[in-house]
């Protein structure tokens, strides 16, 4: 019986049970009582109830109004008294189902920026915030209070309580995830990512991590070193999100970086690329782990046929001492640079060879003029004794 009654119509027939009452007097109570708190029952929507309980014969005019509609007043018949009876009866056994819209929005929030959802959670906050404050200006208006009308206001003061709790500790978390830094390493070690361009430095270069693959030929013209790049950066990304995932961190995909190598260094210099091997590398957070990159490797192969995945492999590297410099323009204009690093301020400085001529390459070759490639030289040294 209980379930032919809706919220606002057990509400507006238990008002009417109470006393015979119009249009006006109903809305009267309602906004004195804080009704609207605990059920959605709008002005406009009173009259609506009112004709729904009428046509069902569950209330009727207590007589003919002198000036219209507005001022018809309504109680309840005997069917309507013993309807709401039986409804009571039932609402006050009944647990109210958990069915806040907001838990829709939470399960759909991974569709959404979470700025989006830092902000809505925060504009519902402060409205929670608001009408909790409404609840209580509405009690202390009444006070004191019969024991159910306390026990009301008792209900939905606890009720927006537990929402505003639940509320902050959710927007809280996402906060504070959202306040988490990636990882960065162009940002964590600036002073290795932006050196001068006018005069060598020298830095001391820690221990990093690489995803890497290796191989010999020239970087332009060879297809291994094509597959080498596209594998690598499947796999980094990959990584990337697998982190974000299983362990809550995320870090910016660093710049491709590779070390350059011969029998013997000159070649650099005069450009015989034919005869140069290389690394290539992607480094990666000390988070990532060998299964890790085994898994993001798996995950890449299901999905694209790409020949270098196999030869990746996770590389440590410590370069001790190096002597570094920016390099704005093409590759192959590197020649000046390198000259004037191998031939001058290396023996100058009684510095020689300790390791790999290292390129970091800060820009996107296929979407940077070759004039404003900015290319960061970087060579291991040791002193000669």
């Amino acid at each position: 019986m209980s379930s032919a009654l809706t919220d606002g119509e057990l509400t507006v027939l238990g008002l009417l049970v109470e006393q015979p009452r119009h249009g006006y007097d109903l809305e009267r109570v309602i906004e004195e009582r804080g009704v609207r708190a605990w059920t959605a029952l709008g002005f406009s929507s009173i009259y609506y109830v009112l004709d729904k309980l009428a046509r069902r014969g569950l209330i009727e005019a207590a007589g003919a109004p002198p000036s219209g509609k507005s001022r018809a007043t309504f109680r309840a018949t005997a069917l309507g008294r013993e309807l709401c009876t039986a409804a009571t009866r039932d609402a006050l056994t009944t647990p109210t189902p958990m069915r806040a819209r907001v838990l829709i929005a939470m399960a759909n929030s991974p569709g959404l920026p979470d700025a989006d959802v830092v902000t809505g959670l925060t504009r519902r906050l402060d409205a929670l915030r608001k009408q909790l404050v409404d609840v209580q200006t509405a009690r202390s208006r009444q006070e004191p209070l019969p024991t159910a009308a306390s026990a009301i206001f008792d209900y939905s003061e606890a009720m927006l309580r537990a929402d505003v709790g639940w509320t902050e500790t959710t927007l809280g978390a996402l906060t504070k995830e959202t306040a988490v830094e990636k990882y960065d390493i162009k940002k964590a070690h600036k002073e290795l990512y932006s050196p001068p361009s006018q005069e060598f430095t020298v830095v001391d270069v820690p221990e990093f991590r690489y995803i890497a693959v290796d191989g010999r030929g020239d970087p332009n013209t060879s297809p291994a070193y094509a597959n080498a790049i596209e594998a690598l950066y499947g796999v980094a990304y990959a990584l990337k999100f697998a982190g974000k995932k299983t362990l809550g961190r995320d870090f910016v995909v660093g710049p491709l970086e590779g070390l350059w190598r011969a029998d013997d260094p000159a070649v650099f210099v005069t450009r015989r690329k034919e005869t140069w091997e290389w690394t290539m590398m992607i480094s990666q957070p000390a988070w990532i782990t060998e299964d890790m990159v085994q898994a993001a490797i798996d995950n890449v192969s299901k999905k694209k046929v790409i020949p270098a995945l196999g030869d990746i492999r996770l590389l440590t590297l410590v370069e001790g001492t190096c002597v570094q410099i920016l390099h704005t323009g093409s590759y192959d204009d590197e020649t000046p640079t390198l000259d004037r690093l191998h031939n001058h301020y290396l023996p100058e400085n009684g510095l020689t060879f300790n390791g790999d001529h290292h390129e970091i390459y800060l820009s996107d070759a296929r979407r940077t003029p070759p004039a404003k490639l900015k290319t960061i030289l970087r060579q291991p040294v040791k002193t000669v004794y």
